[in-house]
């Protein structure tokens, strides 16, 4: 059984907990509830969060998916260094931005979603995992149909090649056998 990156984990958590705390508090300013300060502030956090959570990193095996559009966001996360790359430093930042959502019934989902992700990342962090950027790649892919050569004649099932084509010296022979009788004065 292979090992949990618990990284790709932390991310798809902490984007959708960006998304639910930015909306808690779109909710909690667009309503004016006592305390829509702490609801402003989940707007920020949220977009922050979203913003610093949407490039995906590289997996340790396999394939890495990127997100659609994900490169530019990838290059202003990677020039933040070991801030960004280091996933002590990502489980810290969530918990701290989580706790002003919690003093709200706007953003607590929000907040808990928040919590949650940041201890999925304490966890990534203590296995030894760290931020790795997708970058495109330098060679071109492989192209697939270089390896054809010459495509087949004949649809499958293909018989032995021997058996084919009946050799056209005869016409009689030549010709393949119909079991029915055919005539036309049917």
């Amino acid at each position: 059984m292979g090992k949990i990156e618990w990284a790709m984990w932390a991310n798809e958590q902490a984007l959708a907990a960006g998304l639910i705390y930015a909306t808690g508090g779109i909710v909690g300013v667009a309503g004016q509830f006592r305390g829509w300060q702490f609801a402003a502030f989940g707007i920020a956090a949220g977009v922050f969060v979203c913003l610093l959570e949407y490039p995906r990193s590289k997996r340790g095996k396999g394939t890495s998916v990127e997100r659609t559009g994900q490169y530019c966001f990838t290059v202003c996360v990677k020039a933040f260094g070991p801030l960004t790359r280091n996933y002590y430093v990502r489980a810290f930042l969530h918990a701290a931005l989580c706790v002003p959502g919690g003093f709200m019934l706007a953003t607590v989902l929000g907040c808990v979603c928040l919590a949650i992700a940041s201890l999925i990342y304490l966890s990534a962090a203590i296995h030894g995992e760290h931020w790795e950027p997708i970058l495109p790649r330098t060679e071109p892919p492989k192209r697939i149909g270089e390896s054809i050569k010459e495509p087949p004649q004949n649809p499958p099932p293909r018989p032995p090649p021997e058996l084919r084509r009946k050799k056209v010296d005869n016409l009689e022979t030549a010709a393949y056998d119909n079991p029915m009788s055919v005539t036309t004065n049917e």
